[in-house]
């Protein structure tokens, strides 16, 4: 994902997190810090949510080990739930809850679009605006 991509992507979801009710920022420095930092942060007066971001044109996106690691760590430091926002290109948002995420090959994770459509959520269930049961 390039950078003006991945961030247009980041704009896009806080956009879409305010016009919910939710207050939600882009994390200054997200992937450029050792320091653990997901893409955006968003909370309610009920929920908080780190989110780390991809925009992609395949149709799976791997993670390092350490970029999970990051997330979990930050997530559980900031009493937030940890979530891969994956939005497949010319496709609407997909959340994988970190729980969901699948160990790929060696030391990565995976998400594929059929295991975003199965396990992931949508942008409306993300946010709580509705339930939708999952066929399996």
């Amino acid at each position: 994902m390039s950078k003006r991509k991945g961030s247009n992507a980041e704009r896009e979801l806080v956009h879409m997190l305010h016009d919910k009710g939710w207050a939600a920022m882009r994390a200054a420095g997200s992937g450029c810090t050792t320091l653990p930092s997901p893409d955006v942060v968003a909370g309610n007066t009920e929920r908080y949510l780190a989110i780390e971001c991809k925009s992609i044109k395949n149709n799976s996106q791997y993670f390092p080990e350490d970029e999970i690691e990051q997330l979990k760590t930050f997530a559980h430091r900031f009493g937030a739930e940890p979530w891969i926002g994956i939005r497949f290109d010319f496709l609407k948002w997909f959340f994988v809850h970190l729980d969901d995420v699948k160990k790929g090959k060696g030391k990565l994770y995976v998400i594929t679009l059929e295991h975003a459509q199965k396990e992931g959520k949508s942008f409306e269930e993300l946010v709580g605006l509705f339930k939708q049961e999952k066929l399996t």
